[in-house]
């Protein structure tokens, strides 16, 4: 599995070597006084959950995150992967919006397929929104009417699972779309969730370390009122994470996923 470390500071993309996840509102925002040089390799953030949280709909056209996003690969490079520009399936998410669920995959699919079209060179990945199994089933069934083989791609994200992510429901929704052949990206996955299924991901983003450093003092000889948008606070959290996962056991198959045979065909 790849970890994408998340960060809210994207000039950490020229001081760290292993991967980042950055969002474009940050990137956005950045004074452009000489462009950003990866020295490593990352992946973008849309924004989605606070675009929608704030406006209740998308106000960035298509065409222009494109554009931004063709910026980032060619000036800032070494991008692995976009995200779309997807609707969240969380209940508060569609009381914000006042849409159901099925609208929000039907737009978050239709989504895709416009970046897709006006920038085929550029990495969006599809990602699946839903809340339960059957609403995640229901959106790869719109991806493959629409022509797109998710079990084809490097990539497919999965939305809407970070604030529950290290529930049994989750969990299940992991195993079941990695046992239909998907490669997936886990969206904001705590250490809860990394240790329950991540077996189970391709690849996995996290900015809990910064959430964390919030509630705790500073470390020593550290001058900020907190470690939330500390390097050196992040990279140790990075590293005791990622030595957990080698180390602890894997977590055994839910009941009802191992050996079972998919439910779902791309198309």
């Amino acid at each position: 599995m790849v970890f994408y470390l998340g960060t809210h500071m994207p000039h950490w993309l020229e001081r760290v070597a292993f991967p980042l996840f950055v969002s474009h509102r940050q990137l956005s925002r950045r004074p452009r006084r000489r462009p950003l040089i990866a020295r490593c390799r990352w992946a973008l953030d849309s924004g989605g959950f606070t675009e929608l949280a704030l406006h209740g709909r998308w106000t960035i056209p298509p065409d222009a995150y494109a554009e931004a996003v063709a910026g980032y690969a060619d000036t800032i490079g070494q991008l692995d992967f976009a995200a779309p520009q997807d609707w969240m399936c969380e209940p508060v998410m569609l009381e914000r919006t006042g849409l159901s669920i099925t609208e929000h995959q039907h737009r978050t699919v239709a989504n895709y397929l416009h970046l897709r079209a006006i920038a085929p060179d550029l990495p969006f990945i599809p990602v699946l929104q839903g809340w339960q199994l059957a609403d995640y089933l229901h959106c790869a069934d719109l991806y493959a009417s629409a022509g797109v083989n998710l079990a084809s791609l490097p990539r497919v994200g999965l939305g809407s699972v970070c604030r529950r992510q290290s529930t049994t429901e989750i969990a299940r929704i992991v195993a079941t779309l990695a046992h239909i052949g998907l490669r997936l990206h886990g969206f904001g996955v705590k250490t809860g969730g990394l240790h329950r299924y991540g077996q189970h991901l391709a690849s996995a983003d996290s900015l809990a370390w910064s959430f964390a450093a919030r509630r705790e003092p500073p470390l020593p000889g550290h001058t900020h009122k907190n470690c939330a948008n500390c390097l050196t606070y992040a990279a140790s959290w990075r590293e005791r994470i990622l030595t957990r996962l080698h180390t602890t056991p894997r977590q055994p198959e839910l009941p009802g996923i191992d050996g079972e045979p998919p439910t779902w065909k791309a198309a």
